[in-house]
């Protein structure tokens, strides 16, 4: 436990560990973890149904869907009521990020959290990667695929991850100079680079690390 406000971003490729990470990291720093938990959170920002939100997640074509989905899991009448566009969408999330920041330490995964809090001076960014052999057994470990069939996810989940970050970023998605620090944890594996990841933290933001 830290008694300092922290902010950690993660971004990491699809079947790299990051998740796993950073929830780990959540654990070591006393932080809040929010992955999917804030779909909930833009959804009660916007009134519209979470499934909404889970539908379009970390995806560019939000109107896409959108024209594809029941009027129902907009909420009632919101359809007609709201100048609904993608932007607004991404505002909706936007401000669960910010408010969530607010309210305590955090570890926030993907959904370009750290182009959301860039401003801040208690963030630090972080972009996991690993080897696309050991990305592809975790995928298929996970999901009951093939090889074939894991790589074709891979790609296509990656492909989502970075036409988003970069629409609505104007940075590249997995690039260096958007990170402070980026990792291949198959390197030293989910717990070594949870780790690295925690000194790292630890001399950025001064923190004593606590005893066994």
């Amino acid at each position: 436990m830290n008694n300092k406000h922290i902010i950690i971003n993660i971004g990491r490729q699809f079947g790299s560990g990051g998740r796993i990470i950073a929830d780990l990291l959540a654990k070591e720093f006393g932080c809040t973890l929010y992955d999917k938990e804030l779909l909930n959170l833009a959804a009660k920002e916007s009134g519209f149904c979470a499934k909404f939100f889970e539908q379009n997640d970390e995806q560019k074509g939000f109107m896409r869907v959108l024209f594809h989905a029941h009027v129902p899991i907009l909420g009632e009448s919101n359809f007609y009521r709201n100048n609904i566009s993608q932007e607004s969408l991404f505002q909706f999330q936007s401000d669960a990020i910010r408010k969530a920041a607010e309210s305590g330490s955090c570890v926030f995964v993907g959904r370009c959290a750290d182009y959301v809090l860039r401003d801040r001076k208690d963030s630090v960014n972080i972009f996991i990667t690993a080897d696309i052999d050991e990305r592809v057994r975790r995928v298929c470990d996970r999901k009951g695929l093939t090889e074939e069939e894991a790589r074709k996810l891979i790609e296509y989940k990656e492909d989502e991850r970075a036409s988003y970050y970069n629409y609505y970023t104007g940075k590249k998605w997995g690039h260096g100079a958007c990170y402070d620090l980026c990792i291949n944890s198959s390197h030293l594996g989910i717990e070594g680079t949870v780790q690295l990841i925690a000194d790292y933290i630890r001399k950025r933001f001064d923190l004593a690390e606590v005893a066994e």
